[in-house]
């Protein structure tokens, strides 16, 4: 099994090894322990100038993402020359990077800012569904993308009858439903057993931390869980790359050069998306687990905030279309007398 399909199962396999407790209480004593109403996040500093510089950095980055998703939504809707099934896949993916950053970036920046770093029970349970749901989801739906850029490209004449607006909606929702249902099973087992400690060693409540703070010895259902999701992602990771394939191979049957080279352009968009969201995670899971506050931090910011701040600005500069809606849009529609003033 390579690291690449390793990552794309969306938790670190890690986990499945013996994990070193933090906070643990003896297990002598487990009997006695208190309910754990709220958790402890990690700080990114205990300097309160630092603090106030994480706020504004993380505010920065939320809006910069926020902005540059929200204006590919519009572009994409407000444009009738990108009502297709592609850029439709593409308007989900971007509103799931907003709902992805949404998750923990606010959160941390706003402990930050007020100075704290709790987080309640309930909100620690949201938060790790909505994200590992997210996470999940985003690895269904590019596999959908990459199959819909193979049936557009190798089958061009019956790409209208296989990918049509019902079946479009159909695959997305089942992305979406697909990501929920797997992270519900993910949550539900970590937050099966009781707690032996409150404090987690990440900005924002995620598997293996969690883990870490269990009481349980045992971790056969999260391994069982793993299992299962390397054969979920096997497959994604198998579909993609044969859609890949297929499309390189049918490309290089294209005669004219410049007909070869409009056909991949509207395949690297997502194609470096891929990479991306492959190369974060496979950095943040295998990185070696530091005691640093900052390493810690940037370790996981990487896979949960760099994708959905990056995948607008990839589509906006390597997709003409969305370059081109986005002038018209933002240009014409939103600012139109500067535009008239300017004669744009």
């Amino acid at each position: 099994m390579t690291p690449t399909v390793l990552v794309l199962v969306i938790i670190p396999v890690s986990l499945s090894f013996p994990l070193q407790r933090e906070n643990a209480i003896p297990r002598k004593i487990v009997a006695n322990q208190t309910i754990v109403n709220e958790f402890f996040l990690m700080a990114f500093s205990e300097v309160r100038k630092l603090q106030l510089l994480h706020f504004v950095v993380f505010l920065f980055i939320y809006i910069v993402s926020l902005s540059g998703n929200l204006s590919i939504i519009m572009a994409i809707t407000l444009d009738c020359h990108l009502h297709n099934p592609m850029y439709s896949f593409l308007r989900n993916l971007s509103f799931l990077d907003i709902c992805f950053i949404s998750v923990t970036v606010p959160k941390s920046f706003i402990n930050s800012f007020m100075n704290s770093s709790s987080i309640s029970f309930q909100g620690c349970v949201a938060q790790l569904f909505l994200f590992m749901s997210f996470l999940a989801t985003e690895l269904f739906l590019l596999t959908i993308m990459a199959f819909d850029r193979y049936v557009a490209i190798c089958n061009p004449l019956h790409y209208a009858m296989i990918i049509n607006k019902r079946r479009c909606v159909k695959l997305a929702c089942g992305s979406w439903v697909g990501g929920g249902l797997y992270s519900a099973l993910h949550t539900a087992n970590t937050f099966s057993s009781p707690f032996c400690g409150s404090i987690i060693n990440q900005f924002f409540c995620d598997i293996q931390p969690l883990l870490r703070i269990s009481c349980s010895e045992s971790h056969t259902g999260e391994i069982a869980l793993i299992v299962f999701g390397v054969c979920l992602a096997s497959s994604c990771f198998a579909l993609i790359t044969l859609s890949y394939v297929q499309i390189f191979s049918t490309v290089q049957k294209i005669p004219s050069m410049e007909g070869r080279r409009k056909t991949i352009s509207t395949c690297l968009p997502h194609l470096t998306v891929i990479v991306l969201f492959l190369t974060s995670g496979m950095f943040s899971y295998m990185a070696p687990t530091s005691d640093s506050a900052l390493e810690q931090h940037l370790v996981a910011a990487f896979y949960s905030v760099v994708p959905p701040l990056i995948n607008p600005i990839i589509y906006s500069l390597r997709n003409q279309e969305i370059k081109t809606a986005l002038r018209k849009v933002v240009g014409r529609k939103l600012f139109p007398l500067i535009c008239e003033g300017f004669k744009i």
